[in-house]
């Protein structure tokens, strides 16, 4: 069952949201060369503290830590520790959540670390955050999920990778929905599959997290020993972008995004919904 909200139930979502906003402040300014990923996992936590909110990633499935760091060729889950310090030329995807009166918020993005990155590591993660505004710019009443889904993979598939070659759209994970709970109904792909067929009819009060993961070559992962750490097969190095998003009447509400996602949509010529708190 897809879970719809109301206006009141996504405003305490958006409250969330905002949450998720200042852990990923915070986190990106304290990925410096030097800082173990243990040390942002601290910096989340205090953040999450300081509002009165709580990690809907500790203890989700056994997960040990704040946040999901994912440094390099690690694509999503990447456990936080004192063993992974940040090196300049590193990229590092942030993934965070935080869990307000039982709503919950959810969004990664993917940080250089230092300087002096080679172009394509730039593009990589420009493809991926564009490819995700244009899923979010998708999502419009009365269109279907796969239309989401259509709309993240064709940005990927037009843009020229730097040095020859195609980007890897990771094919064994993708967004999701949210509200009550961090993983809900529906799973979204971030490509278009037949198998799939056209997916639910997207309505007011439908929310999701839309999270493209792309890597510099293979589609394909594999999971390491820790039974979390996720890993492109080939060692390319990855991004990952996510909000959490909420369909209403108005359009699209960028739930974890500061501005409601307004500034980026208006580049799309798409209006954002107006923020509930304000």
């Amino acid at each position: 069952m897809v879970e719809i909200k109301t206006p009141e139930q996504i405003a305490k979502m958006r409250e969330a949201g905002l949450v998720v906003a200042a852990v990923h402040a915070a986190t990106r300014a304290a990925a410096v060369p030097g800082a173990t990923t243990r040390d942002l996992d601290e910096v989340a936590r205090g953040v999450l503290s300081e509002h009165g909110a709580k990690s809907n990633f500790l203890g989700y499935g056994g997960f040990p830590a704040t946040i999901c760091t994912s440094v390099n060729e690690v694509v999503v889950h990447g456990i936080p520790d004192d063993k992974t310090v940040l090196k300049d030329g590193d990229i590092i995807s942030v993934d965070a959540g935080a869990v307000i009166d039982g709503w919950h918020g959810d969004a990664a993005f993917t940080v250089f670390v230092g300087s002096g990155h080679a172009p394509e590591l730039v593009e990589l993660s420009r493809v991926t955050e564009e490819s995700m505004w244009a899923g979010i710019a998708a999502m419009r009443n009365g269109s279907r999920l796969v239309d989401v889904s259509r709309a993240i993979e064709t940005y990927i598939r037009r843009q020229p990778r730097p040095g020859g070659g195609k980007y890897g759209i990771i094919e064994d994970y993708g967004g999701h929905g949210i509200g009550s709970q961090m993983h809900m109904d529906p799973h979204l792909l971030n490509y278009v599959s037949r198998k799939r067929g056209k997916g639910p009819k997207l309505v007011p009060g439908l929310c999701l997290a839309i999270e493209p993961m792309v890597s510099l070559g293979t589609p394909h992962t594999q999971v390491l020993a820790d039974e979390w750490t996720v890993i492109t097969t080939d060692g390319t190095w990855s991004a990952h972008w996510e909000h959490s998003v909420a369909l209403t009447e108005e359009g699209p509400l960028v739930l974890t995004s500061p501005d409601c996602g307004r500034a980026k949509l208006a580049e799309l010529g798409v209006t954002a919904a107006p923020d509930p708190l304000a």
